[in-house]
């Protein structure tokens, strides 16, 4: 009978050590994976002091080793940023000294308080370890003393004390563990078999862990009903413990028990590898997925342009890439790293060039900003000049100039255009009125100089006219200011007709002094024209150009009538030559009168 408890005893002990095999760690405690790709240096700071209160040190270790060298490569990237602005304004490397900024100082701080912690913690947990052990060798010593020493009617109790002290006793260094167990295995055996005298006591509490171990296989069965695999597979490793805790059971009873537990245990194992053979394909359909968007995401790591429209453009679609990655579940651990890696990579280079990019636009619309400022301080001084000719060409010029400038920063574009517009606007505005007074003018001037031409039409009409009335009209024409420019080309012209006709109504006047008068009026009129040392030099060189053909005129006549002399029947042509000459010579004097009189203007 000693011998079957002690057997039975040993195989309840083998067994059950045999069921914590083939448990996954992973899938015990799932946990979302954090996307650090978008994480700025405060978002790291964040993180770890959150961290520094979490007292799961595993998740800590996890988290850290993920972080930290994302960190420290953006704290890297300023570090560089700021050596390449250093070197680019002069500097020289050696001199070189890198402060790093606030946020900086709290991330160390923070990490020096985890790290502190986290020694302390596993500081602890060796310590607790060390007193286990401590605590587990005097039991190991007092069950040796309860085994070698007389039986008595409370040793059993005692006995049954020390297991309960032995499994509360916690757990001991890992070194120290086999050794542990085995030692303690040898003393129970010792003690069954030494203390037959209490072998109904020892029935009794093999019956007790009988019931004990049949409620843990229900409960076993029932984890095939629970929803979350790794839940299951957790309590189902707390049903383990249990088990291996509890005593032994009667030997008739131990091998259905043990197949009972292990079916159930089996079950559930059953449903774990079939979750985790469905989560490694999802895991790998989501790889080849995500692989997909890594070769898509490589096109944005080289991506350049200097147009903002298409840097917004490569951002929606970039932004819309990154939906579709974190619409893909996981991947396999193994390849976790790999391919965020492939993906992210391109990912940050892109949105640094952008950042790059917006930085360099900025610092040329800073640069434009500057030029604006300035073009606005030269028109408020020109907005209120008067030399409106002048101003106005400078004021378009400057916009223009406004134009030809790039745009500047979105805040201050608005407030530097409207300071322009209001100085040009103020000046336009002003000009404008005094065109609208000078309009009104020219219109009252066409009036009077269209009543000045119906005057010499009736000068004309009622046949008065005189050399003196025209050239009172004309004189009263001429000190009339400027006329709207649509009208001008056609008052003048219809002026000068009504000059010459009322000059030809004059009975009492020859051709030449018609001429002459129409001469010198034309001369009077010319006085106020812009225009008048061109035209006048017009006019002359028409004269001298009727004067050059007359004075040819005179002579090809007078030659002709050196052969009339000598003929005795051309007395008449003579007459007719001679008197040709005697025109052409009175008009060459009224020419030369003319020329005269256009020489003295």
């Amino acid at each position: 009978m000693q011998n079957d408890l002690l057997n039975s005893e040993v195989m309840d002990v083998s067994v059950t050590n045999l069921t914590t095999e083939g448990v996954l760690p992973e899938l015990v405690e799932e946990e979302k994976a954090i996307d650090f790709s978008q994480f700025t240096k405060k978002d790291f700071v964040t993180l770890l002091k959150d961290l520094s209160r979490e007292d799961d040190f595993k998740k800590v270790d996890r988290l850290l080793k993920e972080a930290k060298p994302l960190y420290d490569e953006l704290r890297e990237s300023e570090k560089q940023s700021a050596l390449s602005k250093f070197l680019a304004d002069g500097g020289n490397k050696d001199d070189f000294d890198f402060r790093i900024d606030e946020i900086d100082h709290q991330f160390d701080a923070t990490l020096k308080l985890i790290r502190d912690r986290r020694n302390q913690y596993y500081k602890g947990l060796e310590e607790k370890k060390a007193e286990s052990l401590r605590i587990k060798n005097e039991i190991l010593e007092k069950l040796r003393n309860l085994v070698d020493g007389e039986d008595s009617p409370s040793t059993f109790h005692q006995f049954k004390e020390l297991q309960k002290e032995w499994k509360h006793s916690g757990p001991v260094p890992t070194s120290h563990g086999k050794e542990m167990w085995a030692s303690y295995n040898a003393i129970i055996d010792r003690f069954y078999d030494h203390r037959t005298i209490y072998f109904e006591l020892k029935e009794l509490d093999r019956k007790k862990n009988l019931e004990a171990k049949r409620e843990l296989c229900i409960k076993a069965t029932k984890l095939l009903n629970e929803k979350s695999i790794p839940v299951a597979v957790r309590e189902l490793n707390e049903l383990h413990n249990e088990f291996k805790h509890i005593g032994p059971v009667p030997k008739e009873e131990q091998e259905n028990l043990w197949q009972q537990f292990k079916a159930a245990s089996d079950a559930v194992y059953s449903k774990r590898d079939e979750f985790v053979a469905n989560l490694q394909a999802e895991l790998n359909k989501n790889l080849e997925a995500k692989v997909i968007l890594c070769d898509q995401a490589l096109t944005y790591g080289t991506f350049a342009s200097d147009k903002i429209k298409d840097w917004n453009q490569k951002t929606k679609e970039i932004l819309e890439l990154q939906k579709k990655w974190d619409s893909i579940g996981g991947v396999p651990r193994s390849k976790q790293k790999e391919v965020n890696k492939q993906f992210w990579s391109p990912f940050k280079t892109f949105f640094h060039n952008k950042s790059l990019f917006f930085k360099k636009l900025d610092e040329e619309r800073g640069k434009n900003l500057k030029l604006k400022e300035e073009i606005v301080i030269k028109a408020i001084a020109l907005k209120d000049s008067t030399e409106w000719d002048k101003t106005s060409q400078e004021l378009k010029t400057l916009q223009v100039q406004w134009k030809e400038i790039g745009p500047v920063p979105e805040k201050q574009r608005e407030k530097i255009f409207a300071q322009f517009k209001e100085a040009c606007d103020y000046f336009f505005e002003q000009w404008r009125g005094l065109q609208s007074k000078a309009n009104a003018e020219q219109e009252e001037n066409l009036i009077k100089k269209d009543n000045l031409i119906k005057d010499l039409l009736g000068l004309i009409e009622n046949k008065s006219a005189t050399v003196e009335s025209i050239r009172a009209i004309q004189a009263q024409f001429n000190s009339i200011g400027f006329v709207p420019k649509k009208d001008m080309a056609s008052i003048k012209s219809r002026f000068n007709d009504a000059l010459s006709k009322a000059l030809s109504s004059i009975a009492s006047l020859s051709v030449e002094d018609r001429h002459d008068a129409e001469l010198e009026i034309q001369l009077s009129g010319l006085k106020n024209d812009p225009q008048a040392d061109r035209k006048i030099v017009h006019k002359e060189q028409s004269i001298r150009k009727q004067m050059v053909k007359v004075e040819n005129d005179i002579a090809v006549l007078k030659n002709n009538l050196s052969f009339f002399e000598r003929s005795k029947n051309a007395e008449q042509m003579k007459q007719e030559y001679g008197q040709k000459v005697e025109e052409l010579t009175v008009h060459l004097q009224h020419l030369k009168k003319q020329l005269k009189m256009l020489n003295q203007a």
